[in-house]
């Protein structure tokens, strides 16, 4: 079973001072990049896999999708979802994605910053994949495999002082605890190209990648993102599943 974090009082709270808790996609810097991989909504049938407050959720009923479902584990989560967007045709379903089976069929999947807390990546992308139309997409982010390598993310200086990323056992995948909000915060690291090769296994094409970036004009905006341009700390990516098997 993943860690049910969000459910602890203290990290609920420190979480939801974040402004991409308070202000929802508005918030994320890089959905403007996340949002250009996803296929048209009129009409769909969305998921989204760690919905958490529900903003991907009302966004997708905006585009005009036909049913909305989000899954999460936290019943805090779920519970704020539901007072954001009350009256709104969405559906919310509490479950742990590690083992989670998705009813029916839908053209997309999206999950944003939740694949690096599941153990199993190859099982997720097999009952996405299985959940998904001919032609559906799977889109979503996750902590980039350089950020996420290290338990606990730490900045050096090199021998010019200029400041650096510390990186290692990058190649050493598996179980990282890192203290962030609260201390024991249990996440995975996996290689992209460990991501790809899964995403390949369970019969998806990759159609994009994005190594998140703020842009000048990012920059300019929230200078707090000059991490970013050292280090990325996201890993956008989409795949869909083939009209036909050939």
């Amino acid at each position: 079973m993943a860690q049910n974090i969000y459910d602890d009082q203290a990290f609920f709270e420190g979480y939801s001072q974040f402004p991409r808790s308070r202000m929802g996609l508005a918030g994320a810097p890089e959905w403007p990049s996340l949002g250009d991989m996803l296929p048209g909504l009129n009409g769909a049938r969305v998921l989204d896999l760690g919905c958490g407050f529900g903003a991907f959720c009302r966004w997708a009923v905006e585009q005009g999708a036909a049913e909305v479902v989000g899954v999460d584990l936290s019943s805090k989560m779920l519970a704020s979802a539901q007072e954001r967007g009350p009256g709104l045709p969405i559906v919310y379903e509490q479950a742990d994605l590690e083992t989670y089976q998705p009813q029916g069929k839908f053209e997309l999947i999206y999950s944003s910053l939740a694949v690096h807390y599941l153990a199993d990546f190859d099982a997720l992308c097999a009952r996405i994949k299985a959940a998904l139309v001919p032609g559906g997409s799977f889109v979503f982010s996750t902590e980039h495999p350089i950020f996420a390598a290290r338990g606990n993310p730490e900045w050096l200086s090199d021998g010019e002082g200029y400041r650096v990323f510390a990186l290692s056992d990058y190649a050493r995948e598996g179980e990282r605890v890192t203290d962030w909000v609260v201390d024991g915060i249990v996440k995975y690291h996996r290689k992209i190209s460990t991501m790809v090769n899964a995403l390949v296994r369970a019969g998806f094409v990759v159609d994009a990648m994005d190594e998140w970036s703020p842009t000048a004009a990012d920059l300019e905006a929230n200078p707090g993102l000059a991490d970013e341009i050292v280090r990325p700390m996201l890993l956008l990516m989409a795949a869909h599943v083939p009209q036909t098997n050939l």
